[in-house]
């Protein structure tokens, strides 16, 4: 997922039965909890995914520009997110406010993740489509492998190694169809697929810090701010109004309130009842949707090397995750 951040994404502490200080779980209970953490992280990614769709409805239909719609999510969203830290942790948010130190953080976060990815994410859809664009940033998890590898001083698995391959004819179908004298996806559709990649491996990367002592809701409310401002300030949304009919307010709307901190709720509440690791396999619906959705709402086609192509990049997410 591209757009949220989640701090359990290369951490498997987060799947263990047992909260601090909590007593343990039986295993019907554990069970259920984790039961509960599959159906949560398949509904928020089937939310992502068709809200990757929606944006390219409203970039289309519309004529709303990717700055626009990323600047008016992030200063839409953000309000939620902070709402939700205010309530489930009290006082966390100014206390965040008031460390000079976490503050330069966070903003880093908002500058390196989320305006970064925000941008990618509604570049590369808006280039080609969400199922595209939505498969592409799944490899950003090549550049987390390498991070790992990096970190831990230690070569590639054998079946990392097989992932890796599969990526790069996956990516290799995606971008040429399987004629290798041709591009079938236009040139800024490829550069803004992969720059979303490197997004993606920044969002799951840089704000591991910040989220282990302030927790998520108040991260991601700040970063989404900061970024949102940042947005605001540079493109001046204003004068690039689109003609939005009651119609596209009320699909924004829903990209706001369930695609973007819907999703991530759901999402989040997985990771902390499955496991990151299933969270990361299981979020995998998330480019399904966006193909399935893409070929009913938008009448979207795709040929026998993208749908080659797709398999190959999600088979890599399963093999090194």
């Amino acid at each position: 997922m591209a757009e949220a951040l989640d701090e359990g994404s290369l951490d498997e502490r987060d799947s263990h039965p047992m909260a601090a200080g909590a007593a343990p779980l039986s295993d019907e209970q554990r069970r259920k909890r984790i039961l509960r953490g599959v159906v949560c992280t398949l509904v928020g990614g089937t939310f992502w995914g068709i809200n990757g769709t929606a944006s390219k409805l409203l970039m289309d239909a519309y004529a709303v520009d990717p700055l626009w719609l990323a600047c008016v999510r992030e200063l839409s969203a953000c309000w939620l997110f902070l709402a939700a830290a205010r309530v489930t942790n009290k006082g966390q948010v100014t206390r965040a406010l008031c460390d000079p130190r976490s503050l330069v953080g966070i903003f880093g976060v908002s500058l390196g993740a989320i305006l970064f990815s925000q941008v990618a994410y509604l570049e590369a859809i808006s280039w080609t489509n969400s199922a595209t664009a939505t498969v592409m940033q799944s490899l950003g998890m090549l550049a987390v492998l390498a991070y790992v590898c990096a970190r831990m001083r230690r070569g590639p698995k054998r079946r990392e190694v097989l992932g890796i391959a599969f990526a790069l004819v996956g990516t290799y179908l995606l971008a040429t169809g399987g004629n290798p004298g041709q591009l079938s996806l236009p040139v800024g559709g490829l550069v803004w697929g992969l720059l979303c990649a490197a997004a993606s491996a920044c969002l799951s990367i840089l704000p591991a810090r910040q989220l282990a002592k302030w927790g998520n809701f108040v991260v991601n409310g700040l970063a989404f701010l900061f970024s949102g401002a940042i947005l605001l300030v540079a493109y001046r949304p204003w004068e690039h109004m689109p003609q939005l009919d009651v119609a596209a307010v009320a699909l924004l709307a829903f990209m706001v309130v369930v695609g973007t901190f819907g999703a991530y709720a759901l999402y989040l509440q997985g990771v902390k009842d499955a496991g990151s690791m299933r969270a990361s396999l299981l979020g995998t619906i998330e480019p399904l949707t966006a193909t399935v959705t893409s070929v009913l709402w938008l009448g979207t086609s795709f040929s026998v090397a993208d749908l080659v192509g797709f398999a190959l990049v999600l088979a890599m997410v399963y093999l090194t995750a």
